[in-house]
């Protein structure tokens, strides 16, 4: 869905509890229910009782709940970049947007799941695109390889994010058994037949934590030293 609902059907209207709906609020209470229930709770019936309104009434700030979870998107992006300014340090500024892309996601575990592969093609996404393309333009790059190049580094992020996201969205009990298991059924492995296991069997531990800024130093790294003059 590529057009939007014309501004006139946007006009902020009072609920039947005197709440006056905006494609905020929508979006902020479709937040919440994804997060309380997960995504089957991003229906127009939910979202209308939540909101105390009709249904039918949504339909005027959104076409459809495709519209809706593009809005939501674009508010975890939105959330994550504000006030982001970057600095002279390209390299830098990449790791800092980076970090707040995860941070966005963990913060909103199941509605991540919804958003991370889609294309907003909203207000927050493209000034992120701008940013990290202008990044790597400021690094000397031309512009075809700014645009391939920053294509990677935000898939890069956005799939890590999302994974780490993913864990963070699955019931207590499911994330303890996984952390567990490095610690449990990973140290009491044949050395015979997992050598390699064996040999950094005390190191394993460790694979029950997120690997996303490392993944995203050694991304960065590899950017930096494909850099004019780098």
């Amino acid at each position: 869905m590529t057009t939007r609902v014309p501004q006139e059907r946007r006009r902020r209207r009072p609920t039947r509890s005197g709440v006056l709906l905006s494609e905020d609020l929508i979006v902020e209470t479709a937040l919440r229910l994804i997060g309380e229930h997960g995504s089957e709770a991003l229906s127009v019936r939910r979202l209308g009782a939540a909101l105390g309104c009709d249904p039918s009434a949504l339909y005027r700030y959104f076409h459809d709940t495709d519209d809706l979870v593009l809005a939501i998107a674009d508010r975890i992006i939105g959330d994550a970049m504000a006030g982001f300014v970057p600095g002279d340090d390209w390299v830098a500024s990449l790791r800092e947007m980076a970090l707040r892309v995860r941070a966005g996601y963990i913060a909103h575990p199941r509605a991540a799941a919804l958003a991370a592969h889609r294309v907003t093609r909203r207000a927050s996404e493209i000034r992120a695109v701008d940013t990290g393309i202008g990044l790597l333009l400021s690094a000397g790059f031309e512009p075809a390889a700014a645009a391939r190049l920053y294509l990677a580094f935000v898939d890069t992020v956005i799939s890590h994010a999302a994974t780490d996201a993913a864990f963070q969205a699955l019931p207590r009990q499911q994330r303890e058994a996984d952390q567990r298991a490095w610690r449990d059924v990973y140290q009491d492995l044949d050395p015979q037949s997992y050598p390699a296991l064996t040999a950094v069997r005390s190191e394993l531990p460790g694979m029950a934590g997120s690997s996303f800024e490392e993944a995203v130093d050694l991304l960065l790294e590899a950017l930096a030293a494909r850099a004019p003059g780098g």
